[in-house]
């Protein structure tokens, strides 16, 4: 036997083995004569980061500061345009522009825990603390 394994049983423990393997399934035993254990190169294992699984999250709401008490309220994205009204002093004011946004909120694509990001991570990735998923904090939609 010369050159590549073409396939067959294997001669140190007689198992079958397909064509272009290097090292029987079973035993491990070399099927290439020409081959010798210190001829072959076992490659070192490198993680790549870029496989790690990265899911996207939109903000659901932001994080304002009302500008009638300056307290902060959480606020769903859902009411966005219209006038909302301050939990603590009742001051209503329009959920828009001119509100001053202290930070977003989501959930984990992951665990679904709520996550609060700064608007400063929009656009970058980043770990969510609750389960070390990879995220991208995305935009807000529409």
């Amino acid at each position: 036997m010369t050159g590549e394994w073409l396939g067959g049983p294997c001669p140190q423990c007689g198992e079958e083995m397909p064509a272009r393997l290097v090292h029987c399934r079973s035993c491990r035993a070399l099927l290439n004569s020409e081959l010798t254990e210190d001829s072959i190169e076992i490659p070192s294992f490198f993680a790549l980061p870029e496989i790690s699984v990265t899911a996207s999250a939109s903000p659901r709401g932001h994080y304002v500061s009302c500008p009638g008490c300056l307290q902060e309220l959480r606020i769903h994205s859902k009411y966005k345009g219209l006038r909302v009204q301050c939990k603590h002093c009742q001051h209503a004011f329009p959920y828009d522009t001119s509100v001053e946004i202290q930070a977003a909120y989501m959930g984990c694509p992951h665990c679904q825990q709520e996550i609060r990001a700064g608007l400063k991570y929009i656009g970058h990735k980043v770990v969510c603390k609750h389960c070390g998923g990879h995220l991208q904090l995305q935009a807000e939609s529409g």
